[in-house]
């Protein structure tokens, strides 16, 4: 007969209430052996707890509930009983993974488990500094989610609690949660943030008023776009800080990089500083700025921040037009403009040597004149302009977006184009490029404010073009304008324009290639303008003949007929117009 299997020894449950010696026992390894030994043992409760929450339940299991209780109770009290918590961080970012896993994986109000025992409470007693606190917090920030039993706050209500607490402390370790872009577990019936770093961003801003001076500080040392969107939100809301700060960076020997910031924000502050306090603070960060000649980057927006103080613009404004007229981006046009009343004369010398720089920055400085209304300033527009197509002949982009934005002034802006555009064409100084590039603006549908005041300049330009020899170049950029506009403008007005253009173009037999290729291309690339050219060409034959040739009659024809896949060689084109075309 096979003996009976023995069975394993068991230990007799140890009731709960025994906890203290078991705890003490923990913590005696801890200081016979080292914090290494009672780190292993936390460790192995951890693994204990894992292990036992993945058992299922029933069976009649009894002890199970038990250890995991006893596995849970011990970690949790010797973690908070030890003297300093610093050499089981380790453990303590085993745990909060641990946590922050479970919140997500598990469902139900009991998704924590035995980790339920280490609630917000928990890691505000552990006696950490409040670097390694907050860096926890972080990381079990994503748990916030989970349903709670015990009526405790949530990790962010205790990350608030320390940064009320400790506001200087806190602000920075909150600024490096800005990299965090975890986002954390919904939770039900209540609102929350889409990542960590927008968690901390909304905690600094909703807290600024505890130390906005160290917030500001905070900030600028922080290197991430939140930081610096952060600080655009206390321009708003805490101006006079912000004034402090500035003033406080400028004195900052040892940081270039503060000095850049506080130049940057003593610009941006310049509209939201009303008291005398806030212009003083101001007015002697840009000061400091100047007063250092061997870091002359600042020295643009300090300039800015003098020139627009009364009390010091007359002093400073020759130093800022010469660093205008060299090309710095500071001061802005549109301070200058502020200033043109009082010192026309030197703003409009500085105005005339920038625009006539041989760089790319000139031409925002032109695009920038045109967003301004100052009627003295406008008297002198077009010398400002001539200006620069005589420095810059190979840019009509430019001058062609400042006559564009001025023509949506309306009527009232033709006392100063039609002097402008006049003298631009009869003087010569409109080279080509520039007169293509006015041509595609005229053309152009353009609003209803502006669009009697396009078709007289567009009339000047087109009667130059007549006169002195119709360049192809600028004729094309007119068919273009033509085509392109065409869904915006009036059928009529589109026929006109499409008809004198070729016109003038066919004269020559290289304008009239010219003009039946672009045509073509035109009704391939722009929808709905083939249909509306071959309707002219049936509408009035005869009129059309002089300018549009078999071969791009044709190939009209086909884009119409024909599906968009369907080409038409373009030589065929070409080849009939010497041949066709009057003399």
């Amino acid at each position: 007969m096979a003996p009976a299997p023995r069975e394993e020894p068991r230990t007799l449950p140890v009731p709960r209430h025994r906890t203290g010696p078991v705890i003490q026992a923990m913590l005696v390894l801890g200081r016979r052996q080292g914090t290494s030994a009672l780190a292993h043992r936390m460790a192995d409760l951890i693994a204990a707890i894992d292990r036992l929450s993945a058992r299922p339940a029933g069976n009649g299991d009894t002890e199970s509930p038990d250890a995991l209780w006893w596995s849970a109770h011990l970690l949790r009290e010797s973690l908070l009983r030890v003297p300093d918590a610093g050499p089981y961080l380790g453990v303590l970012r085993v745990l909060a993974g641990r946590i922050t896993r479970r919140s997500r994986t598990e469902d139900g109000p009991a998704r924590l488990g035995a980790y339920g025992e280490f609630g917000p409470w928990f890691w505000q007693r552990l006696r950490l500094p409040d670097e390694e606190r907050i860096d926890l917090l972080r990381r079990l920030l994503p748990a916030d989610g989970a349903p709670r039993t015990d009526g405790d706050a949530g990790y962010l209500d205790a990350v608030a609690r320390r940064l009320r607490a400790a506001p200087r402390t806190v602000q920075p370790l909150l600024c490096q949660w800005f990299t965090d872009e975890r986002a954390p577990h919904p939770r039900e019936g209540r609102p929350t943030w889409p990542t960590v770093a927008a968690a901390a961003q909304a905690l600094l801003h909703a807290h600024r008023d505890l130390d906005a001076d160290a917030l500001a500080d905070a900030l600028v040392a922080t290197p991430h776009p939140r930081a610096e969107e952060l600080l655009g939100a206390l321009v708003q809301d805490e101006p006079t800080a912000l004034c402090r700060a500035v003033e406080r960076w400028t004195r900052d020997g040892e940081s270039p990089e503060r000095r850049a910031a506080a130049a940057a924000y003593a610009c941006v502050l310049l509209g939201h500083t009303s008291s005398e306090t806030d212009r003083g603070l101001l007015r002697d960060a840009a000061l400091h700025l100047l007063a250092r000649p061997a870091d002359p980057a600042p020295h643009g927006a300090a300039l800015t921040v003098l020139l627009h103080d009364p009390v010091t613009r007359d002093r400073h404004l020759p130093h800022a037009l010469r660093l205008f007229a060299a090309g710095a981006p500071h001061p802005p046009v549109a301070l200058l403009a502020e200033v043109f009343p009082d010192h026309p004369g030197p703003v409009l010398a500085a105005l005339r040597a920038r625009l006539s720089r041989q760089d790319d920055d000139a031409g925002d400085v032109l695009l920038a004149l045109a967003a301004l209304d100052t009627p003295a300033l406008a008297l002198h527009a077009a010398d400002l302009v001539r200006a620069y197509v005589r420095a810059h002949p190979r840019d009509g982009a430019r001058p062609a977006a400042y006559v564009d934005v001025r023509l949506e002034h309306g009527p009232a802006a033709r006392a100063l184009l039609l002097p402008l555009v006049t003298g631009l064409l009869r003087g010569g100084a409109a080279p080509p490029p520039v007169r293509g590039a006015l041509a595609r603006v005229l053309a152009a549908p353009g609003s209803g404010a502006s669009r009697p005041l396009r078709a007289e300049l567009l009339e000047v330009l087109l009667g130059f073009e007549q006169e002195t020899g119709r360049d192809p170049e600028v004729l094309d950029a007119l068919l273009h304008a033509a085509a392109t506009g065409s869904a915006a403008r009036s059928p009529v007005r589109t026929r006109a324009l499409v008809h004198r253009t070729g016109m003038l173009l066919v004269r020559t037999p290289e304008g009239a290639a010219r003009f039946d290729r672009r045509l073509v291309e035109l009704a391939r690339e722009v929808p709905g303008f083939a249909g509306l050219v071959t309707g002219w060409l049936a509408d009035a034959p005869q009129e059309w003949a002089a300018v549009v040739g078999p071969g791009a009659r044709r190939t009209l024809a086909a884009l119409v007929t024909s599906p968009p896949a369907m080409t038409v060689p373009m030589q065929a084109v070409g080849r009939e117009h010497g041949s066709l075309r009057p003399a």
